[in-house]
């Protein structure tokens, strides 16, 4: 074949195909990382966390920009019309992919269809804080005590969380449902606002996730009760589970969080894997493993493929979790 024929074709090639030579050349430009929350949360310490890492390996800025409010729904539609180039992202829960469904049947966009499964990035327990000049006052040093108390005075107890259909949300309706409890639910638009009202007296108790409210505990400027997962935490391993401190009431309880990327639907399986790879590589350094350790995050770095079965089951799970407990969104 002639130079000529040869350079003809090759041209041919690139006019039909553009996206196939193109994705060889990410990433071409910085990164988003799209959060759905106010800054100061438990998702934006993991997104940044691996931001960071990510920049090192890909010589390429990965950035966190935050979008707060609405349940994560404005930062879902905004990156479900994203390009599809693999420079956007989204760092997804199990609020916004397996509860979000459930609580809002009209969303503007479909939490399957319309995003493509990455990684799952981290797994967390929430923990279960209050003010400690509130539980001193109230008698409350577990969470036999809060049961009492919160079944004394119905409504008396204020409980905070980082949005409506989140698991801190839907972690206190599990919790207010198995104990026959009523607490008035305040949603915020983060864990990181939350945070500063419940520190500052405003808020009586929260399920928070733990990375973010471990600082805290460590300072007494949060009293944990309990942890939310199956079995305690490695990061903190003298506080029992709820189901231990609460007894025959809270048995089988459970409500852990996660966090993993996302990228808008049609975005070449080619990208996809290669995010996934080097996520998986960013979390498979010592480094990142002892940071998100300490905070109480079990890093994952999975492929695509089990991520989705994940969001699948997860979806099914707190479907269930939403119609037994009644939640509302307020």
């Amino acid at each position: 074949m002639s130079l000529t024929r040869r350079s003809t074709l090759a041209a041919s090639l690139l006019a039909l195909h553009p996206l196939s030579f193109a994705q060889s050349a990410w990433p071409r430009q910085a990164i988003r990382f799209v959060v759905p929350f106010a800054p100061g949360g438990t998702s934006e310490i993991v997104a940044r966390t691996v931001a960071n890492e990510l920049t090192k390996q890909l010589g390429q800025t990965v950035f966190v920009d935050n979008k707060g409010g609405g349940a994560g729904i404005p930062a879902m539609t905004e990156v479900a019309k994203a390009a599809p180039d693999g420079h956007t992202l989204l760092m997804g829960t199990v609020g916004t992919h397996a509860i979000n469904p459930s609580l809002y049947p009209k969303m503007p966009y479909d939490h399957v269809k319309d995003f493509v499964p990455v990684t799952l990035v981290a797994g967390v327990p929430n923990v279960l804080v209050m003010n400690p000049a509130k539980a001193e006052a109230l008698g409350i040093q577990g969470v036999p005590d809060l049961i009492r108390v919160a079944k004394a005075s119905p409504g008396k107890l204020n409980m905070a969380s980082s949005g409506n259909g989140t698991s801190i949300h839907l972690a206190g309706e599990l919790f207010k449902t198995m104990t026959g409890t009523f607490m008035v639910h305040i949603p915020y638009r983060g864990s990181g606002p939350a945070l500063i009202d419940l520190m500052g007296g405003q808020m009586d108790l929260m399920f928070d996730n733990l990375p973010s409210s471990m600082p805290h505990i460590k300072s007494g400027k949060l009293k944990a009760l309990a942890v939310t997962s199956a079995v305690r935490s490695a990061a903190l391993p003298d506080l029992p589970t709820i189901e231990e401190a609460g007894g025959p009431a809270l048995k089988g309880y459970e409500a852990s969080s996660w966090f993993g990327l996302l990228a808008p639907a049609g975005t070449p399986m080619d990208i996809v894997n290669r995010v996934q790879a080097e996520t998986a590589r960013a979390l498979a350094t010592p480094a990142m493993k002892e940071r998100l350790s300490a905070q109480g995050a079990i890093p994952s770095g999975n492929t695509s493929a089990e991520f989705a079965k994940l969001i699948d089951a997860e979806t099914k799970k707190w479907a269930g979790v939403v119609k037994a407990s009644g939640a509302k969104v307020d």
